[in-house]
């Protein structure tokens, strides 16, 4: 970081272009932002949240870091303070969220908090990734902050804590639960906004290609390739039948974000498109037009994203909804040979394939 001629501003270490004002809006995925729009807009949303947090335990939570954690400034780990206070200035963030180291092997990060937003970040992930690496982590964090997602973060995990408090209630867990899976799959879009985020901070696809392929694989990066990296996601989701399709859907559930690779495809997707060089060329929603902003247009545009996904998807679910909607006549038919596409059919006694799949766990990562 170096200091501007007036030596009252801090600017990014090396040459990044910086997006003045610029709102939550231009990076967020369409089902995120269609999501917090329509929240943002609802009559004394405000109002209850600031409630709920005098039942949330976010003031222990901030003593425990406190106490708990190595404060992240310019007397401790200086140089994380550095890449911090450089993605609140590209991102134009006015208030540097405080960040804490927590001794932890497992690679994690999150932004939580309901009246502030706080960062932290596990000994281990700092030890995972490299500095630019880690610089697009740190701007995943910061855009968390912009787009407000630190209160929903903090919901969902108190609800989680909860749920597992409760479980011995039937119904009151299955209640809390159906909260939780609604939270986690708004999470799971959050995710894939705030990867855009620390793109926008770290103007370096490939140290974000890197980063979560470590996330993935560990600190080799002389044993894996990117390019094959994202190759995997391809045949994550063009591979195997309708039964397939539905084990890729259990696994997803209860993890609070998305696989690794379908990340990694998305970012780079995102990249490459028109909205990504706007945004770059300095073409972009303000913050000061977010008051003006229409939920019915991002709920259209939302409509339009998943409309979209559905008619580009390779998945064998994703096929068998578009010959649905453009009326397929033998649907039995069409239905009979994607499950057993490639499956070794045999009609004779004891002939079936079988499947055996399970759940997947909701393992910590990165956010």
């Amino acid at each position: 970081m170096t200091e501007s001629p007036g030596g009252s501003a801090n600017v990014p270490s090396r040459d990044r272009r910086r997006f003045p004002g610029i709102s939550s809006r231009s990076y967020e995925h369409p089902a995120d932002r269609s999501a917090l729009v329509a929240l943002r807009k609802l009559s004394g949303f405000d109002t209850v949240f600031k409630t709920l947090s005098g039942l949330l335990p976010e003031r222990s939570l901030r003593l425990l870091f406190l106490s708990d954690s190595v404060r992240v400034g310019e007397q401790q780990f200086a140089h994380l303070n550095d890449m911090l206070r450089d993605a609140c200035y590209i991102l134009d963030l006015e208030k540097v969220p405080p960040m804490y180291v927590n001794q932890d092997p497992q690679p994690n990060a999150m932004c939580i908090g309901l009246d502030e937003p706080i960062i932290v970040v596990t000994t281990g992930l700092v030890e995972l990734l490299d500095e630019e690496e880690m610089r697009a982590v740190i701007g995943h964090e910061v855009g968390h902050a912009l787009s407000g997602h630190a209160v929903y973060r903090t919901i969902l995990l108190f609800l989680t804590n909860l749920a597992m408090k409760v479980a011995w209630i039937p119904l009151g867990n299955v209640a809390i639960m159906a909260i939780v899976t609604a939270l986690r799959e708004w999470f799971r879009k959050s995710e894939l906004s705030a990867d855009r985020a620390g793109l926008l901070v770290g103007q370096d696809l490939q140290a974000s290609m890197r980063g979560l392929m470590k996330l993935a694989g560990g600190n080799h990066l002389h044993e894996m390739n990117v390019d094959a990296f994202l190759k995997q996601a391809d045949e994550y989701e063009a591979g195997g039948d309708l039964r397939d399709s539905v084990l890729k859907i259990l696994n997803l559930l209860p993890r609070s974000h998305p696989f690794t690779t379908v990340r990694a495809a998305e970012l780079k997707k995102w990249a490459a498109s028109r909205d990504y060089q706007r945004i770059m060329d300095g073409h972009y929603p303000r913050r000061d037009e977010d008051k003006d902003t229409s939920v019915s247009d991002s709920f259209r545009d939302s409509a339009a994203h998943y409309a979209d996904s559905v008619r580009n998807s390779k998945d064998p679910l994703m096929g068998l909804v578009r010959d649905i909607a453009g009326g397929a006549g033998d649907l039995g038919g069409k239905l009979r040979d994607t499950v057993f596409r490639g499956g070794g059919r045999s009609d004779g006694p004891g002939g079936g394939n079988g499947s055996n799949g399970s759940g997947g766990s909701d393992r910590p990562e990165a956010s």
